[in-house]
């Protein structure tokens, strides 16, 4: 046996082992699936696969009341909508790191759109909802961005891009289920089914197919990570794959022995790769796993997170018994019991038409009447059980009336306290909330180190402009100098359109937003219509920008050329920009910094010449009026 052989067994190995000691989990991720889609008899078999309960008698109710799928909808709609934004901090106060980080955050928004983010996002919050986990992997694709060259074939070479793909807790095993965070386990391993041709495209290596099997969902969720799984329900069923193969990748993290780390890929019996980890993408300039982990609830002591489903299922399973055994009662209290002596009647005749109304029934001479046995008595305690379930649905899931409903049933509260509700309702799912946030921040640093490190070939960025107009900017790893990634405060969970027009109208009337003069300045005018949602709008022209524009160009062109004082330069805010320029220290970097400080100051001082011209002339002409 050759040392790939070795690997490979000891690969294959490792995963088989992790596994089993992760069978427990899958069940339940799968019972889960099951209750969400509606198939709430389905039960964990001692032998460990699922199966569906079935009727002890022909006459049991056994329909299923699902609160569980509009409960998790909810809570995904609410999650998802109070997504945030990410901005990137600058490095330092200076001209050039506050344009590279203008510049990261322009990169980040051209990879949300390329790749569909939000859709991301919410395919991610889907599994992590329903198992309680779920991942994202940011890794580099060398198959996509534009095309730069040829090789001998004439196939293509292209510059490569950043891919975002939604993994499942199905393709993910770690070494330590008792691992909390993600940073402290050792080593993990990502696998799933795909097709052998794949496999001889992207390695160029002939791989025999393997008996795989696809647990496949008619209604909603999809095909889960082809891993085989075992499980005789209605609405599932195992359909083996064709030309399928598994391919397993272990990620070992940095060693002393081996301190780039390791990558190991194997599939069926070959080994594909074996080498360090690819990606720095650790915040200490570290390489480290290209996955990142979101929970819905977190678990202590646990590598995997819970879902809500865990703790709605014995709730489901109760409420459905209730009103299946109303159901029963009722009917029973409907269609009544007959009892009839030995011989009296035609019972086959009477059991297939029942008591129909006029029915003439006729039974034997001398024998006892048929008769309606006794009604069992109206019993409110299953109104009383069917409500106090109900509560605890909305107390365990954390939904409240205003969230399930989609509308506020208090209509005699005022709007802080609708929007108290409101913030409870949020705090409910704080968990989930956070784990989405620190995900979505923790996958655009990632996104922003694949660039740093893999982006060597200058690229195009186009950014649309607040006037309308289009800028080109050429970029490299070089441009990007922070990857200090934050949320936009002005999208906050519960931070709605309303809510900041309304706080913003009221810092105006208390004069809160005016100048040291009293007066409502056009950059603060500015600013609030950008709070407000309004912006800038379209095909309309904002002097003021384009002033602040101007002077920004002056402070870029100042060692090449001197700037010229035109008679529509807004002096004042030349002043403050190029003064800006000077105390940044934006100058510093460059060799004769004293004589372009010197130079801008002179810049300066005509502007302020002229501006002295101008209140002069005004002043005259308030004298002559």
């Amino acid at each position: 046996m050759n040392k790939n052989s070795k690997i490979v067994d000891e690969v294959r190995a490792d995963y088989n082992a992790r596994r089993e000691a992760r069978r427990a989990l899958e069940n339940q991720w799968l019972l889960n699936i099951n209750f969400l889609m509606g198939n709430q008899y389905s039960f964990i078999a001692n032998n460990g696969s699922i199966r569906e309960d079935e009727k002890q008698y022909f006459w049991q109710e056994k329909e299923v009341f699902n609160h569980i799928a509009p409960i998790v909808e909810t809570r995904i709609s609410k999650i998802s909508s109070n997504t945030p934004n990410v901005t990137v901090v600058p490095a330092s106060a200076s001209e050039s790191d506050i344009e590279s980080a203008k510049l990261s955050k322009e990169i980040l928004n051209s990879v949300s759109n390329r790749l569909n983010l939000p859709d991301i996002e919410k395919n991610v919050l889907i599994w992590s909802e329903i198992c309680g986990t779920s991942f994202y992997k940011v890794v580099w694709n060398t198959n996509t961005g534009k095309m730069v060259a040829a090789d001998e074939s004439g196939n293509a070479i292209r510059e490569g891009d950043v891919q975002i793909e939604v993994v499942t807790p199905f393709e993910i095993f770690p070494d330590n289920l008792a691992c909390e965070r993600l940073e402290n386990v050792k080593s993990l391993i990502y696998a799933r089914a795909v097709d052998v041709e794949e496999i001889k495209t992207q390695w160029g290596v002939d791989v025999q197919p393997e008996q795989v099997y696809s647990f496949n969902l008619d209604s909603c969720v999809g095909t889960l990570g082809g891993l085989g799984y075992d499980a005789h329900i209605n609405r599932a069923a195992n359909v083996e794959l064709k030309n399928h193969c598994i391919l397993i990748e272990r990620y070992n993290r940095p060693t002393k022995s081996r301190p780039l780390g390791r990558l190991t890929v194997v599939a069926g019996d070959k080994l594909l790769f074996d080498g360090d980890l690819p990606y720095v993408n650790d915040d200490l300039g570290n390489r480290t796993f290209p996955f990142v982990k979101q929970v819905s609830n977190f678990l202590p002591g646990n590598f995997f997170g819970v879902s809500i489903i865990d703790r709605l299922i014995p709730l489901q399973r109760a409420y459905n018994a209730v009103r299946n055994r109303k159901h029963e009662y009722i009917n029973r209290a409907v269609m009544n019991v007959l009892a009839v002596e030995d011989g009296s009647v035609d019972t086959d005749a009477l059991e297939i038409d029942g008591l129909s109304p006029g029915k003439v029934l006729v039974y034997r001479q001398g024998s006892k009447s048929p008769e309606i046995m006794e009604e069992p008595k109206c019993n409110i305690d299953f109104d009383r059980e069917e409500e106090r379930l109900l509560g605890e649905f909305k107390t365990i899931a954390g939904v409240s009336d205003m969230m399930s409903d989609s509308y506020a049933q208090y209509t005699n509260l005022s709007g802080v306290a609708l929007q108290l509700l409101a913030e409870q309702d949020n705090s409910r799912m704080s968990t989930a909330l956070d784990s989405s946030k620190l995900a979505i921040k923790t996958v655009a640093k990632f996104v922003l180190r694949l660039y740093k490190q893999f982006a060597v070939m200058p690229r195009l960025l186009k950014i649309s402009g607040e006037n309308g107009n289009v800028q080109l900017y050429y970029w490299d790893q070089n441009e990007i100098c922070s990857d200090d990634v934050t949320f936009d405060t002005s999208t906050d969970i519960g931070d709605t359109l309303a809510t900041r027009r309304t706080m913003l109208l009221d810092l105006i009337k208390q004069g809160l937003m005016y100048d040291q003069d009293g007066k409502f300045s056009q950059s603060m005018r500015k600013r609030c219509l950008d709070l407000l949602g309004f912006g800038i709008w379209e095909n309309s022209v904002d002097l003021h920008s384009l002033q602040i524009n101007r002077a920004k160009e002056e402070n870029l062109n100042i060692e090449k050329l001197t700037p010229e004082i035109l008679p529509i330069d807004d002096h004042q805010i030349h002043i403050d920009e190029h003064t800006a320029c000077i105390l940044s220290g934006e100058l510093k970097a460059k060799k004769n910094e004293k004589e372009l400080i010197k130079k801008l100051l002179a810049h300066i001082e005509e502007h302020k010449k002229e501006l002295e011209k101008i209140k002069e002339k005004n002043l005259k002409t308030q004298n002559l009026s």
